[in-house]
């Protein structure tokens, strides 16, 4: 297809969350309850952190970054897919499904991210707590979170402009409910062995790097707390950890699954691969806020004290 073609009258046709007619409305009352869920839920945790000078910490920083970083990543996909489910179209342009895959691959990089980063700031505050407060200063967790947008947005780029690279035959079928890197190679008319390398090669750098670090922080991290002579002392040390971990098999095992796994073209697989897509992309930021508050005092009591008003808006 000639490239002045591939302009915003261009669309591609979603698979959506579902062929079934009859589940149509179902599914929009549960992903928009889901969707408004992880918002709210998640922009508590940031007006708890951000208020409560308690709370000004770096793990609670990270935190307060992870929840941005969900809200804008389930806005990426739902708002889409619910206004397709209620105007029973599934079409998306050109220049929308480009935008939205590369602020999708931006924001969910951002989690992969960040996670890394929460489990090095777990690793420093347990191996070496002496030295925590000078090794996690203000200056270097803005500079830690900076360095994780830019990284982001220079391989979300990456990948967008690739795909900008392709064409594509008219009224494709995208076998997902958003437009991601997998999917929309697939429908691609033109040869994507370039595009494949860069997923295998970066992609897959992205996921397993952050994955590797976070692994052998915690190989570490348990190391030293099975040194701890008291047993009350290496509880109080797991639980610090506990909430990140579950977040952190949750998030990586979806995604690991998504997109290192191969998948063939048959209606099954496709189904299989929306459903993982919207374990990472819905389920886990919609869980994120009640993993992390549920499990700690601090942000339980930060929570209760927003709630009720009783608030600093001051940081500490």
């Amino acid at each position: 297809m000639a490239r002045d073609n591939q302009t915003g009258i261009f669309e591609f046709l979603l698979w959506g969350l579902s062929e079934r007619a009859e589940q149509q409305r179902i599914l929009f009352l549960l992903f928009l309850w889901m969707y408004v869920v992880t918002v709210v839920g998640n922009l508590l945790i940031v007006l708890a952190i951000g208020t409560d000078t308690r709370l000004h910490t770096p793990m609670y920083f990270f935190l307060a970054s992870l929840s941005c970083a969900d809200i804008l990543f389930t806005s990426t996909t739902v708002p889409k897919a619910l206004v397709n489910i209620q105007t029973q179209s599934n079409s998306i342009s050109y220049a929308g499904c480009l935008t939205q895959l590369y602020f999708f691959l931006t924001f969910g990089d951002m989690d992969i991210f960040l996670l890394a980063t929460m489990a090095y700031d777990r690793y420093v505050a347990i191996c070496h707590p002496l030295h925590y407060t000078m090794i996690m200063s203000r200056q270097r967790c803005t500079l830690l979170v900076t360095a994780c947008w830019t990284l982001t947005n220079l391989v979300a780029m990456t990948h967008t402009f690739l795909i900008f690279r392709l064409s594509f035959c008219s009224k494709k079928i995208i076998p997902d409910f958003f437009c991601d890197l997998g999917p929309l190679m697939k429908v691609s008319c033109s040869d994507t062995q370039v595009n494949e390398l860069v997923l295998l090669f970066l992609g897959g750098a992205v996921i397993l790097i952050p994955f590797m670090l976070i692994l052998v922080s915690y190989i570490r991290i348990v190391s030293a707390i099975l040194k701890v002579p008291s047993a009350q002392g290496r509880l109080k040390a797991f639980s610090t950890c506990g909430s990140h971990l579950a977040v952190v098999a949750l998030f990586f095992g979806t995604v690991i699954r998504a997109y290192l796994c191969p998948s063939s073209s048959s209606s099954n697989s496709v189904e299989e691969d929306t459903a993982a897509a919207v374990m990472y992309t819905v389920v886990t930021p919609l869980l994120n806020p009640f993993i992390y508050s549920l499990r700690n005092k601090d942000m339980k009591g930060a929570l209760g004290r927003l709630l009720r008003g009783k608030v600093s808006f001051l940081w500490g």
